[in-house]
């Protein structure tokens, strides 16, 4: 009897235990330690990751209802700043991108993988939730297949596309997230194939048609209507 008595014993103090090792509270009713919810009704984890006091710190997993074992994130907080290091998975663990935020806003450089890859497929840069910089994609061979730059979330500049080859395809200007300037387009061999000009998002003066390297027609835009 006494020995059942102990064993009933041991094992109450150890659900205890196993209770108390996740969502606890300071003396102030702020999250501290070890965190773990699930999803209602399952015993799927949503989340995972530590609290000092309130505040995340460290490695933080999340996951989908139907993810098992697998994160879809993986968010590394920092005790020093408020930025947090973020990864984003595919349901096999593939890194699908990955860069810092503060708060619920994209900062710095995130890179964008292929698809079951490790060989990035586009690189941006941020400001406070906005693109801000450059913004680059790859083919999967690592040859650049486009640059654009932007400003407080708009293009601005010149927005260049390439070929597989390396071979420059076509060239945009930008003002203010608008057509705005000098376009043009090449053929395989990197010849002018087509030159204009953009006012506003629009064909604007005279723009010239080549093939081969040479001068087909010209037309002026904006059209003007007949009878006008």
């Amino acid at each position: 009897m006494r020995n059942k008595f102990l064993f009933f014993l041991f094992v109450s103090i150890l659900a205890f235990g196993n209770a108390q090792e996740f969502n606890a509270f300071d003396a102030e009713g702020k999250r501290h330690g070890k965190w773990q919810k699930k999803y209602e009704g399952t015993n799927q984890i949503r989340y995972q990751g530590t609290f000092d006091h309130g505040r995340e710190v460290g490695e933080f997993k999340f996951y989908k209802p139907n993810s098992g074992k697998s994160p879809t994130a993986i968010k590394i907080f920092s005790n020093k700043t408020d930025t947090v290091n973020v990864k984003y998975f595919t349901n096999k663990g593939k890194v699908i991108s990955e860069g810092n935020m503060i708060g619920k806003e994209r900062v710095g450089l995130w890179t964008y993988y292929h698809k079951g890859s490790s060989k990035i497929m586009m690189t941006e840069e941020y400001n406070l939730g906005k693109l801000h910089g450059e913004q680059k994609t790859y083919f999967e061979n690592g040859q650049l297949t486009e640059r654009t730059i932007y400003i407080e979330g708009k293009k601005e500049g010149k927005r260049v596309v390439y070929s597989d080859k390396g071979i420059m395809i076509k060239e945009f200007t930008y003002v203010d997230d608008q057509l705005h300037g000098v376009t043009k387009y090449y053929d395989a061999q990197g010849k002018v194939k087509i030159e204009g000009n953009y006012k506003k998002d629009r064909k604007d003066g005279l723009w010239s048609y080549y093939k081969n390297g040479k001068l087909l027609e010209r037309k002026q835009f904006p059209v003007s209507k007949r009878g006008s």
